[in-house]
């Protein structure tokens, strides 16, 4: 069987935009994560937090079925303090379906970036403030 050049030049288009990405990380000192509809599947949410001259650290939310873009949101923030506390970042809700995360205090600007979403349905969109 002869490989597919379609398929493969799409694996390629798809590995130059993740070295693009990580290439182009800028962090910041406040994050927004857009969280719209509803998970069709129950998945899960990974999300990579690399504080700058550190090490990255992953986050793992899971996400029931039929969770609506609302209660995401919740589970995400909740997830967040539970693993990092609430001495170096702060984690709230805006607008219901938005997590805003802030650095506080001295403590250095973060790259935030969703390394993969299982829950099927439900979309996030990460957005330097």
């Amino acid at each position: 069987m002869q490989p597919n050049p379609c398929r493969w030049l799409l694996a390629l288009a798809c590995a130059l935009a993740m070295l693009a990405q990580v290439a182009g990380a800028e962090p910041s000192n406040k994050w927004r994560i857009a969280v719209n509809h509803t998970a069709d599947v129950a998945g899960e949410i990974e999300l990579s937090l690399t504080p700058e001259g550190a090490e990255a650290t992953r986050l793992v939310v899971p996400i029931p079925a039929g969770t609506h873009e609302n209660h995401a949101a919740h589970l995400i923030r909740d997830a967040f303090r539970s693993q990092y506390g609430r001495s170096l970042y702060k984690a709230e809700m805006d607008d219901g379906e938005d997590v805003l995360i802030k650095v506080r205090g001295q403590n250095p600007d973060i790259d935030l970036v969703l390394v993969r979403n299982t829950a099927e349905g439900l979309k996030l969109h990460l957005s330097r403030e």
